[in-house]
């Protein structure tokens, strides 16, 4: 791949990220200080990225797959999503603040399908070139992180002073800069032969559905679905707990998960060449079980490294098994239905199975609720360490090796 062209997908992945992160980590504390919102309701305003991503792969198989340029759907998405971003800036009720969040999501979150359809494009070996890509993603996370913590928007006078608005405001500003950059993304055209007969379910991306015959895919997609249910306690929880046991600058701490993911992205062509994907999601859902043990046992004094290490866990746990799920469901998908094929991993993970992650966290951080208003964090975080454990038999035992093969090698 030439630099300049690696250079421009980059930056689409570091400000895919950026305009993500900026407001992302940090909602459930942004809710509980800013509008008073309790445990439930911040599971539903999680669940909007759920929603966004089961209606993802019908968005991405309908425009992208078939009709138009990947590249100049993600510029519209983006623009009109800067103007419901600088919407939840201003909102000051949950009642306002809900819908304007559920549209915004469920155009967002086919553009992690787009992002990864525009780079796949270009590449003739995935497994050893879109880690390098993605890897920018990761940087505008921890960007985000930083920058939040460095203003002292999630300090303790910060939050008092009702700060973390401004990061729905950081969100709107970026996107209005990645939709115009969206427009000068390399041509990613529909692959789809729109004069072959109109199919509705192809219309719909319903054919990359036809992947789950494949045994090992269909064991893969289904251990997906679970493993995203102790994942969205993490998503949901991590941000408000630390926050509640009384770490400091929790949102830049936080981005020490994806400075380890910067870390372990990098390794990942080699272990994954080297051990192959059964080994490699195997080990990601270990870290995943280690690190909800690790937040048990924690605390913001004496014990503040099992946080930071379960934190700095996260880059197994998403590298090892988001990038090489995306890898792997690109090796099975072919030309014709990339996009579809994307999106529809993103249905399982962010979709259906963080769906049920977030109503879950939602009902047993409420029950965990203490009479002070406080939580009993250890029974919180045992509970998604134990499902872990029992995705991790189930996927060990069902799913046999596999040798993905590079695209130019594929028969």
């Amino acid at each position: 791949m030439k630099s300049i062209l690696q250079l421009r997908l980059s930056i689409m992945m570091f400000l895919e990220f950026f305009v993500w992160g900026s407001w992302y980590v940090t909602m459930g504390t942004f809710l509980g200080a800013n509008l008073g919102v309790k445990d439930q309701d911040i599971s539903l305003a999680f669940s909007t990225q759920s929603f966004g991503a089961i209606i993802a792969p019908f968005i991405v198989g309908l425009i992208a797959d078939r009709y138009f340029h990947a590249q100049r759907i993600l510029g519209v998405i983006h623009l009109i999503g800067a103007v419901l971003m600088y919407g939840l800036y201003h909102s000051k009720e949950f009642s306002s603040f809900f819908p304007i969040l559920l549209v915004y999501m469920i155009l967002f979150m086919p553009t992690l399908a787009l992002v990864n359809s525009i780079s796949f494009n270009q590449m003739k070996d995935p497994a050893k070139e879109f880690s390098i890509i993605r890897v920018w993603g990761t940087m505008g996370w921890i960007t985000s992180g930083i920058l939040i913590s460095y203003l002292a928007w999630d300090s303790q006078a910060g939050l008092a002073d009702g700060l973390l608005k401004y990061t729905w405001l950081m969100a709107s500003v970026v996107s209005v800069i990645l939709g115009l950059f969206s427009f000068t993304l390399p041509h990613t055209p529909p692959q789809a032969d729109r004069s072959a007969e109109f199919k509705l379910s192809e219309v719909l991306g319903l054919d990359a559905l036809s992947l789950l015959k494949h045994k090992n895919f269909f064991i893969f997609f289904l251990s997906s679905i679970l493993i995203c249910i102790p994942l969205a306690f993490y998503y949901q929880n991590a941000s408000p707990f630390l926050t509640e046991i009384g770490v400091e600058n929790s949102t830049g701490k936080m981005t020490l998960g994806q400075v380890s993911e910067v870390l372990f992205m990098l390794a990942l062509p080699l272990f994954f060449s080297r051990f192959g994907i059964k080994t490699t999601l195997i080990v990601a859902m270990l870290a995943w079980a280690a690190r909800y043990v690790f937040f048990a046992f924690g605390d913001a004094d004496e014990q503040v490294w099992m946080l930071l290490v379960g934190i700095a866990l996260h880059g197994v746990c998403y590298d090892f098994f988001f990038v090489s799920g995306q890898i792997y469901t690109d090796a099975h998908a072919g030309a014709k239905f990339k996009s579809s094929a994307q999106g529809l991993i993103t249905l399982a993970t962010y979709g259906v199975g963080m769906l049920i992650g977030f109503w879950a966290a939602g009902h047993i951080s409420n029950y965990f609720l203490v009479a002070n208003g406080s939580h009993d964090w250890k029974s919180i975080w045992l509970i998604p360490a134990g499902i872990s454990v029992l995705v991790l038999l189930f996927f060990t035992f069902l799913f046999k090796s596999e040798i993905i093969k590079p695209i130019n090698n594929r028969q």
